[in-house]
């Protein structure tokens, strides 16, 4: 079994009804607690909030400033995009932007890239939405551009939807960021993570349907040729609650809103044994988001009792 690291998938927009000041408040009270026992901050891509239960009219992080903004304010702790939708910015100003961002952290990004998919955010900001297979082609080119850019001087490349020509980006990453692509769609994403990725996730699935997901990228891997082991496989578990007891993790996720395939709540020794059977598997990395947010209580448990069960 790899050795299992564990990151803390920031919330974007406040569930508790607080104002823009006091959602930031929160988030720098948990992140403050982090390092040195969880080293990894996760930040969505979206411009309005994807959940349902939430109005529109809530306050809500851009990814990418957020990202900047905090990975200077805290250099111990290592940031990634869970996932950038590879839409909302030109590939080649993305392909900078990660670059620049490398430069200035000192090596502590992680660039995760999907094909996006929330249409009414899409129409709101008049992003083009085409079909599935289109954005997914597109987010395909969006990664042969970046990686040009991180490694040829100048470059050029010309492919379906997107064009860059004798462009310049400098720095270049040194080290380069990983790319992790994030999704499960069968047939098109995962053969991307195959042939493109250095890190592969997804969100909130069951440990079956995970394995199930594994099984389906192993085939990609074999016959693009890939080693499917020099694939980082990372989860979000986007439903953690963890308690002293299991009725009060039971009445933490009951009272939240946010619900998902991938639950795990119990005692800080139900939640080990839940995320472990992610590892046996063979991912290497997960992402936590605690459903008691903004409280600390979660996150505090959860890094004293058990981090240590997963062998951190």
């Amino acid at each position: 079994m790899p050795a299992l690291k564990i990151g803390w998938h920031m919330n974007s927009f406040p569930v508790d009804g607080s104002s823009a000041t006091e959602f930031r408040h929160q988030i720098e009270e948990t992140l403050d607690l982090l390092y040195p026992t969880l080293d990894y901050v996760w930040i969505d891509d979206h411009v309005m909030p994807w959940a349902t239960w939430q109005s529109n009219d809530t306050p809500y992080l851009e990814c990418m400033t957020t990202l900047a903004y905090y990975a200077g304010a805290y250099p111990d702790l290592m940031f990634g995009t869970s996932v950038l939708s590879q839409s909302y910015r030109n590939p080649a100003l993305m392909a900078k932007m990660a670059a620049n961002l490398q430069w200035f952290t000192g090596g502590r990004l992680v660039l995760g890239i999907g094909a996006g998919w929330m249409e009414e955010e899409y129409r709101a900001y008049n992003f083009p939405f085409p079909k599935a297979s289109v954005r997914i082609a597109q987010m395909v080119e969006a990664i042969q551009i970046v990686k040009k850019l991180w490694t040829e001087s100048p470059a050029s490349y010309k492919g379906e939807y997107y064009l860059i020509e004798e462009a310049y980006c400098m720095p270049q990453p040194d080290p380069i960021p990983p790319i992790m692509i994030g999704g499960g769609g069968e047939q098109l994403t995962l053969r991307a993570v195959a042939e493109l990725a250095d890190w592969w996730n997804i969100p909130g699935a069951t440990a079956e349907v995970y394995a199930h997901k594994l099984d389906v990228l192993r085939r990609h891997c074999d016959t693009v040729g890939r080693d499917f082991d020099n694939i980082v496989k990372t989860w979000n578990a986007e439903a953690v609650a963890v308690a002293t007891s299991e009725a009060e993790a039971r009445r933490i996720s009951d009272a939240s809103p946010y619900t998902n395939d991938g639950l795990i709540a119990g005692t800080p020794e139900q939640v080990a044994e839940g995320l472990l059977k992610y590892a046996d598997l063979g991912v290497e990395r997960i992402n936590v988001r605690l459903l008691d947010f903004p409280r600390t209580d979660g996150i505090r448990l959860f890094m004293e009792e058990v981090v240590p069960l997963l062998g951190e």
